[in-house]
């Protein structure tokens, strides 16, 4: 149990740099003040342009990443058999850093980048899998919440299929631990995207794109 906690807190650790913020501070504004009031990367694209939109995604992503490398490490060689679930928990802990960050107020973002983190980190499967996913979605649509939406629906159908294939190598009581905390992430990114929910039903929600739409 002790594992899964620290697990937990590092991913936190880690969730708590917020690109998005900090890169605003530099430039003059509260991120959280314009636009969606997110401090996630498609508000930084929509409100401060591309490359404050990459820089953004790169460091939300890349510190997901981080704290999977970070528990890999730590617990790589000890806790070798549940190694898939305490990546996750760290990953989780890095969502939950970054959307409820205690020093900006529990006030982040939506924990879209960091979650591609966790599927370019967590297995390759997923990651081909989650990178089509969005793709195709955001490219037909234009929607960046449609799209990170169904990535997630993929996340949860993907943990089954692999976890009862035997491709994480643990027990079912580990598997089903695992199951469930891609069920709260998933509830936590559709409470989190409420607003666009409502929006996309009424035809309302913005559309990202690129570059300009000519």
């Amino acid at each position: 149990m002790m594992e899964r906690v620290i697990s937990l807190l590092i991913g936190y650790v880690f969730g708590l740099f917020q690109t998005g913020y900090i890169y605003g501070k530099i430039h003059g504004i509260d991120i959280r003040e314009h636009g969606s009031g997110n401090a996630g990367s498609t508000n930084m694209l929509r409100t401060l342009g591309n490359k404050a939109g990459f820089i953004t995604f790169l460091g939300d992503c890349c510190k997901c990443m981080l704290s999977v490398l970070t528990v890999r490490m730590i617990f790589g060689k000890t806790s070798a058999e549940i190694l898939p679930l305490l990546t996750f928990y760290a990953a989780a802990g890095t969502i939950l850093g970054h959307n409820y960050p205690f020093y900006l107020g529990f006030r982040g973002g939506k924990g879209i980048a960091a979650t591609a983190g966790l599927v370019l980190s967590f297995n390759w499967i997923m990651a081909v899998l989650g990178i089509i996913t969005f793709f195709t979605v955001y490219l037909i649509t234009h929607y960046v919440s449609l799209a990170s939406l169904c990535v997630y629906i993929g996340i949860m159908i993907e943990l089954v299929v692999l976890g009862q294939t035997g491709h994480f190598h643990m027990t079912q009581p580990e598997l089903w631990e695992l199951y469930l905390i891609g069920a709260f992430l998933t509830c936590l990114a559709f409470y989190k995207h409420r607003a666009n929910i409502k929006r996309l039903l009424n035809k309302t929600e913005s559309k990202t794109y690129i570059s300009k739409k000519k």
